[in-house]
């Protein structure tokens, strides 16, 4: 092992460690899921290894693996994280909106957007396969005015803080208008200013907000 590599490795651990106190933070328990055996690497672990990768811009299993240091790859297999890690996205949900309101405090302004994420090049949107199981889930045609393209797959609408901390997500078919995602902001959001540009913009939709949960919207003339 060379020493670029242990420093990587330590660099990991420490990095885990540090992601680790701070879910315990936010969360009792440790394991989730049921699993009969009492498994090696405890859920919450298991997410602080999954946070530690993302924050090193790792996103390819077998390279993850190949910079674990052994104090965490000896406790679980490659096939096995993978599995596991998928079934506690909720999990990782739940503590990222708790983390996220802790960090927002006390803010009440709010900016709302949408970016395109491609499935595919157009010209190859009729033959390819990928995410077309479900009909309701499969991904569309969408238009970005502001790069002026036409993509095919999805729309992410977000929102965040002034200070730049995520609020809210949704992941929409490309065809799916941002007004729509209005809908669900009220829910989330009460006595605040959001801010979009004009894909995000309807008269009945500014009054809904207003009256529904005192949400007070501002709009660009610029966008979809």
């Amino acid at each position: 092992m060379t020493d670029n590599q242990l420093n990587i490795m330590n660099n990991f651990l420490s990095k885990f460690e540090k992601n680790l106190e701070i879910l315990k933070q936010f969360e009792t328990k440790s394991n989730f899921l049921n699993q009969i055996r009492q498994p090696r690497l405890s859920d919450l672990e298991l997410i602080a290894v999954d946070l530690t990768a993302e924050s090193f811009g790792i996103d390819f299993e077998p390279h993850l693996f190949r910079e674990l240091p052994e104090a965490i790859s000896s406790k679980i297999e490659r096939s096995v994280y993978n599995r596991r890690r998928r079934k506690l996205f909720f999990v990782k949900e739940r503590i990222r909106k708790a983390l996220s309101e802790k960090l927002i405090g006390s803010e009440n302004y709010f900016i709302v957007d949408s970016m395109p994420l491609e499935v595919c090049k157009l010209s190859r949107s009729s033959r390819v396969k990928i995410c077309k199981e479900d009909y309701l889930t499969s991904p569309s045609k969408g238009y970005r005015a502001s790069q002026k393209m036409n993509f095919y797959g999805y729309k992410l609408h977000a929102v965040c803080s002034s200070s730049g901390v995520f609020c809210d997500s949704e992941l929409t078919s490309a065809a799916v208008h941002g007004i729509h995602y209005l809908k669900n902001i009220k829910n989330n959001f009460s006595s605040c200013v959001l801010l979009g540009d004009k894909a995000y913009l309807s008269d009945d939709y500014q009054l809904d907000l207003f009256t529904s949960n005192n949400i007070y919207q501002i709009g660009s003339p610029y966008g979809e």
